[in-house]
């Protein structure tokens, strides 16, 4: 199980999120059997989505993530709580290495920059808000920089990384999201600037043993670290056979019907977990009947 830590500076001009997602990024590349580059582009966007769901406020809130792309990654998808649950799904498990200029995996490349990123915020009222911003890299941290000062309008810093073993698992894997409170002057704005620029990335801090109250630290320096509050997070699907019967109604009558006669039964296969959900006839048929009441 994974763990977030969420705090502020001494001032109260600047809060932190840092997460160690390693458990929940291994857990989605063993579900979706996916290549190192689809573990490193679908790991940093759990990472960034749990995050999120966890800054939320609004106790049913949920954060469903989305990165649009325009290579051979068309479609990343993350959908996390406020209870550090997340669950997500890649549309190219098994995207091709490309290798930048500095021997890292080229997640921007794999996605292309023409693309963008969506975020839906859902609270059970009618209307869920949904924000957008076009990808800058499609490295995705950059990606979720740009959204927040475009789409919510917050001054934030992001970083996110997947590092893989030789043997294909994931070693460690994390992210961090900083954020400019209103009444920030400044003096904490350098401050800030100053320490980011300095910082190593966070899978190389996780790797060298360091914690994520450590790693909140030395983005902190000169800024002190109050209200520490830490968290477990968890790969978790809330799929269900209720949940995949409403998916069956939403199709109609005729289409029920039609794979009533043409096969007998439906197999529904959860894009999440990869559970699958047997319909046999007899259950289509009582379905179908309670459609037609």
């Amino acid at each position: 199980m994974g763990k977030l830590m969420t705090a502020m500076s001494q001032n109260r001009q600047v809060r932190i999120y840092v997460a160690d997602s390693t458990d929940i990024v291994e857990e989605a590349r063993k579900i979706h059997d996916l290549s190192p580059m689809s573990t490193a582009a679908l790991g940093r966007t759990l990472t960034g989505a749990v995050i999120m769901g966890m800054m939320s406020k609004i106790e049913k809130e949920t954060v469903t993530f989305q990165i649009k792309g325009s290579n051979q990654i068309k479609l990343i998808v993350a959908v996390s709580d406020t209870k550090g649950h997340v669950k997500g799904y890649i549309s190219n498990p098994l995207a091709e290495t490309i290798i930048n200029e500095k021997g890292k995996l080229a997640v921007g490349e794999s996605i292309g920059q023409e693309g963008e990123l969506v975020v839906v915020r859902d609270v059970g009222m009618k209307e869920p808000f949904i924000g957008r911003s076009a990808l800058v890299s499609g490295e995705i941290a950059e990606d979720l920089t740009a959204y927040f000062a475009q789409s919510e309008q917050i001054p934030s810093a992001v970083g996110l990384g997947v590092l893989a073993s030789p043997a294909g698992y994931v070693k460690v894997a994390g992210g961090f999201i900083v954020q400019l409170l209103p009444e920030a002057d400044e003096e904490t704005i350098e401050i800030l600037e100053r320490n980011l620029a300095g910082v190593q990335s966070v899978t190389h801090l996780l790797e060298s043993g360091l914690s994520i109250k450590q790693i909140a630290n030395q983005i902190f320096v000169g800024l002190g670290l109050e209200e520490l509050e830490e968290y477990p997070i968890a790969y978790e699907c809330d799929c269900s056979k209720s949940k995949m019967e409403n998916a069956l109604i939403s199709l109609g009558k005729a289409e029920i019907q039609s794979i009533i006669e043409e096969q007998g039964q439906a197999e529904l296969v959860c894009h999440f977990c990869g559970e699958k959900h047997l319909f046999l006839r007899d259950d289509l048929e009582s379905l179908l009947a309670n459609l037609s009441d």
